[in-house]
């Protein structure tokens, strides 16, 4: 088995729940993020995109966090995962997405959640929360 690979589910989604946040609060870069990502094997890499997926409907991702989220993914706006996430409402599937456009919607999946998150931040966890994710120390790996 590979290095990155995980035998246990609970810790590829543990793994993947700190690297997303971290991402989506700055304390990890996207493109450390998706080097992250791309090590997965491709069953792992569709968990993690089922899992992404759910925290951006979490956060109620809007039209607008969507357009956001794609200009900060680098991924082109006419790229399937792109359209997808900045339809009203978005549209969820990414896993169904072929083997090459799952880099891609990591991506956007990650720069969107990461957009409404922060919004949902300044907003509903102002002053403080108990959403434990919204309190990640800085790490130095996954």
């Amino acid at each position: 088995m590979r290095e990155n690979s995980v035998d246990d589910p609970r810790d590829l989604w543990r793994a993947a729940e700190r690297i997303v946040n971290e991402v989506a609060q700055g304390l990890r870069t996207l493109d450390e993020g998706a080097a992250w990502f791309t090590l997965l094997s491709p069953v792992e890499r569709r968990a993690v995109l089922d899992q992404v997926g759910g925290y951006a409907m979490q956060a109620h991702i809007t039209a607008e966090d969507g357009r956001a989220g794609v200009a900060r993914s680098g991924v082109k706006p006419t790229a399937n995962p792109s359209v997808m996430i900045c339809l009203d409402p978005p549209r969820h599937g990414f896993t169904a997405l072929p083997a090459e456009e799952h880099i891609k919607a990591f991506r956007v999946l990650v720069s969107v959640f990461s957009v409404a998150d922060t919004r949902r931040r300044r907003t509903h966890c102002q002053g403080g929360c108990g959403h434990a994710w919204h309190n990640l120390p800085s790490s130095d790996g996954p």
